[in-house]
């Protein structure tokens, strides 16, 4: 699975402006609202899809309040927010998979803007399934090694210890992968051999590895093109397999 840490390109590092950290704590709030009325309760233990978003929240560091009054929200009578999640995939530069998971309260609004992005930075919108048959859904949970103090042998052992399914160092960081239902319990039990989480939640990851671009101008448009879907307030995640993506 090497290369995954090209993954980071739409996530919120510990650098992160407040304003980027503001939309991320909103999309996951959305996210959760979703998992409680699809999951018909506000219970993680009752309800997983619930248990993998606050997972995700606990790992951005979203605070406990913040996804106590997300879930009362969700589950009080007055709550009219209505979003529907829609998967749209496509191609990037140079044939680059890309899908991107929205939740969204106007679909012809969401597909157009996501159209647009792909028409003007020479890309092209696909069909259902046109890349994501490539991709594999799987758990993935990266640890903090930034000053480099965790030693790799032990964070492997209890990894393992704690159900991973696979292990990977890397820069700063080490990446855990899980199965897809597993990645809270797994994350749960590495919180509490005292690990700090950067993230965890699951993860659309190419099974062919990544495809790196070598012309100025596509990755100009690759890159332009992922920050403007990134900024889009429907846009929870996207999913590629290139490898020359910003952390």
């Amino acid at each position: 699975m090497s290369g995954h840490s090209k993954w980071h390109n739409i996530q919120k590092t510990k650098g992160a402006a407040d304003a980027k950290r503001a939309q991320a704590f909103t999309k996951i709030a959305r996210e959760m609202i979703v998992a409680v009325k699809e999951g018909g309760s506000g219970d993680p233990r009752a309800n997983s899809k619930l248990a993998a978003v606050i997972t995700k929240a606990k790992a951005a560091n979203m605070p406990n309040d913040n996804i106590k009054r997300t879930i009362e929200k969700a589950l009080g009578s007055g709550n009219t927010d209505n979003f529907e999640k829609i998967t749209y995939e496509g191609y990037g530069p140079s044939g680059i998979a890309v899908i991107i998971e929205t939740m969204t309260d106007n679909r012809n609004r969401t597909a157009g803007e996501v159209r647009h992005l792909f028409d003007k930075y020479g890309g092209q919108m696909g069909v259902a399934n046109c890349v994501s048959w490539s991709f594999d859904r799987k758990g993935v949970i990266v640890i903090d090694n930034e000053d480099e103090e965790l030693d790799e042998d032990t964070v492997m052992m209890d990894a393992l210890d704690s159900g991973a399914a696979d292990f990977e160092p890397d820069e700063g960081c080490f990446t855990v992968y899980t199965a897809e239902d597993d990645i809270t319990a797994v994350a749960d039990a590495l919180t509490a051999k005292g690990y700090t989480l950067d993230s965890a939640e699951v993860e659309m990851l190419p099974q062919n590895g990544y495809i790196t671009l070598t012309d100025p101008d596509q990755i100009k448009n690759m890159q332009k093109m992922l920050d403007l879907l990134e900024d889009n307030d429907d846009v929870q995640n996207i999913w590629h397999n290139w490898e020359g993506a910003d952390e």
